[in-house]
């Protein structure tokens, strides 16, 4: 497209000699921090169903892209044609069923061909290719799914909601016993089985996190708006009080 080419001589041309000293200065990493601050402000705008937002978001993300592949073009590694060519490659080895004439019966015989396929393509383990750096609760599904792939999962979400209670009680008794490393590794055990019930019940765990935080957030903001304007530390507010207006602020009957 005209533009994405524009918009990559653009960053050639703040990269250049006479270009702008802050792009100079930007690497690879350095980037690193913008590029994830932009794609969750691409979700924010999915969130608020803002597509004047979104628009502008993608763009962001879109400079992000081309950043790396005019670092990575600077250094004779690759070039926009060659990523571009390596996912289109990719679309079309993973779609047999939509680019040739092969036929899956099923939605989980489809990704069970996928994990096959990436193996094929290099990885030498079911589990490669998860990156690092990925949020712990989509990492924990991530690794969930592709396991589940292979046969390596509950029979159904009774058996995991049995798993779960024999978690928490091996918390409980790691809390009595007051031994920090089993309570940490308790508490883990919960939190990656809960991700587990998420998949059977066709929930995203860091979605509805982070959902449930925001509304937190907001709920909150009105307990503290209530306070003050009534002119009121909320430190001086004993706890039932609190619940009594958290609970006004739940079932948005404010006065």
């Amino acid at each position: 497209m005209r533009e994405f080419k524009e918009l990559l001589d653009i960053i050639r041309k703040l990269r250049s000699d006479d270009g702008c000293p802050w792009d100079r200065a930007q690497n690879e990493e350095s980037l690193i921090p913008y590029f994830i601050e932009e794609v969750y402000e691409v979700i924010d705008a999915i969130d608020n169903n803002n597509y004047e937002s979104l628009k502008k978001e993608l763009g962001d993300v879109m400079l992000h892209i081309g950043f790396q592949i005019i670092l990575a073009e600077e250094k004779n590694k690759f070039t926009a044609e060659d990523s571009l060519k390596s996912i289109i490659k990719k679309m079309e080895t993973r779609h047999p069923h939509v680019f040739g004439d092969k036929k899956f019966s099923s939605k989980d015989k489809l990704l069970n061909f996928w994990e096959k396929q990436k193996i094929n393509e290099g990885r030498k383990k079911l589990l490669d290719g998860i990156p690092e750096t990925l949020p712990s609760l989509h990492k924990a599904l991530r690794i969930q799914e592709k396991v589940a792939t292979v046969g390596f999962e509950w029979d159904n979400v009774t058996d995991v909601e049995k798993k779960i209670d024999e978690e928490i009680s091996e918390l409980k008794d790691a809390i009595k016993r007051q031994n920090k490393n089993e309570i940490e590794n308790e508490f883990g055990d919960i939190l990656f089985t809960m991700v587990n019930i998420s998949r059977y019940i066709k929930v995203n765990p860091d979605e509805a996190l982070r959902k449930s935080t925001n509304k937190f957030i907001q709920r909150f903001n009105e307990l503290e708006k209530y306070f003050n304007d009534k002119k009121i530390d909320m430190k001086d507010v004993n706890l039932d009080d609190l619940e009594m207006v958290w609970k006004k602020v739940k079932k948005k009957k404010m006065t």
